[in-house]
């Protein structure tokens, strides 16, 4: 498995669509421009990205890579090639923000247009017909109980026989205009830590920590930066980490909050994603200001200068061979020696894919 996925360090190949039947066939040599998804502009360098938004990034119990974009559904990387899984295919959306597996092995994916389940062969769709409170999906979780937790811009559901039922969150009494979204219901991470609490990060709210009996907040008031959560981590050693929009990062052992901020060498105020790799270190990404690691002691900043992208990073994977790959807004890139590798569509090729 390792030697197959340390062919992403050099590759991601191409597909094209096909019907909802059936396994869906990828290809290994490039198709004209004319077949490949609508992102595509062969004017510009962008003509060579998997896609301009990669907003999720998740392997699954299979080597697989699957890649959530904002507006070309979900790409998915065996090893060898690149798939892609739209509308066309029966998926559910053409965006993809959340994206996680089963204990059965089924992928399930959060997007604009409802939650998807994939088994390998098809899409089941999930939407407002299915008990949904809203088909604009933002976040995912499934527990250890395999209950499937959804977080809509209405608020969060749990599917319960194969219906999604209402999970009352106490409503934002804050209201952020400098984004798009600006729903005071909207959960943008779901996550379940060790011991089995359900945490949920709201759009100005803070956090909620459900045990199975009580939900407890967590914001401002008892110590954190921002009440507009973006992620919430667990840690190996059981912290939990809230990255926020606005105030920087929080961290939380049980008794005590510990903030992090421009002060202390995070350089931007705005988190979005974190993650932790496999030697302890935490990886936060940020609105603007590349990516920063945190050894436990300082920050260490990291940022694509090339000009391609803006450096707002989206979405960030250690696989299980170890490499760290970054959704970026503007493509995927790859953390080799320190600095940003762009990985575009073609690259097993060395040149352009003729029209």
């Amino acid at each position: 498995m390792q030697t197959h996925l340390l062919l992403l360090l050099a590759i991601l190949t191409a597909s094209c669509n096909t019907r909802n039947t059936g396994d869906v066939p990828s290809y290994s040599t490039p198709q004209s421009f004319s077949s490949l998804p609508k992102f595509y502009d062969i004017n510009t360098d962008s003509a060579l990205q998997i896609s301009q938004y990669i907003r999720r990034l998740f392997q699954d119990s299979k080597g697989n890579i699957w890649l959530g974009t904002t507006d070309d559904g979900v790409c998915r990387f065996d090893g060898k090639s690149l798939t892609y899984f739209s509308t066309s295919q029966g998926f559910s959306g053409s965006a993809v923000r959340a994206i996680t597996e089963d204990s059965q092995g089924n992928i399930w994916f959060a997007t604009n247009g409802g939650v998807s389940k994939y088994d390998g062969k098809s899409f089941t769709n999930f939407t407002t017909k299915d008990g949904l409170m809203n088909n604009d999906v933002w976040s995912l979780c499934i527990d250890k109980f395999d209950n499937i937790w959804a977080g809509t811009v209405d608020g969060v559901c749990r599917l319960t026989e194969n219906t999604f039922r209402p999970f009352p969150i106490p409503e934002a009494a804050e209201t952020d205009h400098s984004i798009g979204i600006v729903s005071t219901k909207v959960v943008w991470c779901i996550t379940e830590d060790k011991a089995g609490n359900i945490w949920f990060a709201t759009n100005g709210g803070g956090a909620y920590r459900y045990d199975g009996e009580i939900l407890t907040n967590f914001s401002k008031e008892d110590g954190l930066l921002d009440n507009f959560i973006q992620w919430i981590l667990e840690d190996s050693h059981g912290n939990i980490w809230f990255a926020t929009r606005h105030g920087g990062v929080s961290r939380y052992n049980g008794r005590a909050i510990t903030n992090f901020t421009e002060k202390q060498g995070l350089g931007s105020n705005s988190a979005y994603i974190m993650l932790e790799d496999k030697n302890g270190n935490i990886w936060f990404g940020t609105g603007g200001w590349g990516a920063y690691r945190y050894d436990g002691t300082s920050f260490t900043n990291f940022r694509e200068n090339q000009g391609l992208t803006k450096n707002h990073i989206q979405s960030i994977l250690q696989d299980n061979s170890g490499t760290l790959f970054f959704g970026f807004s503007g493509g995927l890139f790859r953390f080799d020696r320190g600095v940003f590798v762009n990985i575009k569509r073609n690259d097993i090729w060395g040149n352009k894919p003729t029209d």
